[in-house]
């Protein structure tokens, strides 16, 4: 009964898996993201000049 169980475990894990690797492809390569992923790659920049003042003691 054990090894029945392992093989349906490891078969039905691996497509789970499978299809939720495809899922994630489908969603970070779907149509219109390309600006909200722009604005989340320049966040980081996005305040360097108020960071730049604070640093060198201008207010």
């Amino acid at each position: 009964m054990y090894t029945v169980l392992r093989e349906l475990a490891d078969s039905w894990f691996m497509l789970m898996m499978f299809l939720f690797f495809i899922g994630v492809i489908i969603f970070a390569f779907r149509p219109g993201t390309k600006e909200s992923y722009d604005r989340l790659r320049n966040l980081p920049l996005q305040d360097d000049d108020v960071l730049a003042k604070d640093i060198s003691g201008e207010k």
